[in-house]
């Protein structure tokens, strides 16, 4: 008498199509683009709080001169346009829709350049009382603190999951296609545990395999948080 094969009850389905997606992580293209996503915050960050810094101690230390107000009102225009930059890189590179800030929507380029509201000065006003103008600020300030947790997150990863992958090639002091040990090569530990067999260099090297793919969903979801936060921002504009 033949068994019936057990039906898959949907929470396991469920349980089984996320062990999917999670060991798939290396393979997917999303995957890489996440963590284009997350590498181009730090040079961003920094690039967008030079500009609000050094554009907004110049403004204000020249406000009592005829060009102190032009150049806030260029940061702060600098800083809207960096907003709709983010949203765009938020949905092409991780998937999340934020939209640009109001104050852009608002203008039209059908028929060339038309600035929003009653001509240049009325545009100037709402430049300066819009509440997406200020998002932005905030959301320039915060891309720099996160670029720093970015790269840091990035660079962490990489050295680990490569250090640990190489064991199998370095463990005992040699460099394949090298022609020799380099000088002062000593044995590979890990902590306190000295790798000195091949088994012992193949398990290292296994774990650095798990602890790759875990480091790829957590990068991953790094960037989805991130990019989530800044369309949660600009959403309240």
């Amino acid at each position: 008498m033949t068994t019936p094969t057990p039906t898959p009850t949907p929470t396991n389905r469920t349980a089984l199509a996320l062990v999917r997606r999670v060991l798939a992580a290396p393979v997917r293209v999303r995957t890489y683009k996440s963590l284009l996503y997350l590498l181009l915050t730090f040079p961003l960050g920094v690039a967008y709080f030079v500009w609000l810094t050094t554009g907004t101690a110049v403004g204000l230390g020249l406000l009592v001169t005829v060009i102190g107000l032009p150049i806030l009102i260029v940061t702060l225009s600098g800083a809207v346009a960096a907003a709709g930059i983010e949203a765009r890189l938020a949905r092409w590179l991780v998937g999340v829709d934020a939209s640009v800030p109001a104050f852009l929507r608002a203008f039209d380029a059908s028929e060339g350049l038309t600035l929003p509201g009653d001509g240049f000065i009325d545009a100037i006003r709402r430049l300066i009382t819009a509440p997406a103008t200020w998002i932005g600020v905030v959301l320039l300030v915060t891309k720099f603190v996160s670029g720093i947790v970015s790269v840091v997150a990035v660079t962490t990863a990489v050295a680990v999951t490569t250090a640990l992958l190489a064991a199998p090639f370095v463990y005992d002091g040699s460099i394949p296609f090298a022609a020799g040990p380099p000088a002062g090569a000593g044995e590979y530990a890990i902590g306190s545990w000295t790798v000195s067999t091949l088994p012992e260099a193949l398990a290292v090297a296994g774990v650095g395999v798990l602890f790759g793919v875990l480091a790829l969903n957590a990068l991953n979801a790094m960037a989805y948080a991130q990019a989530a936060f800044t369309k949660t921002l600009l959403e309240a504009s």
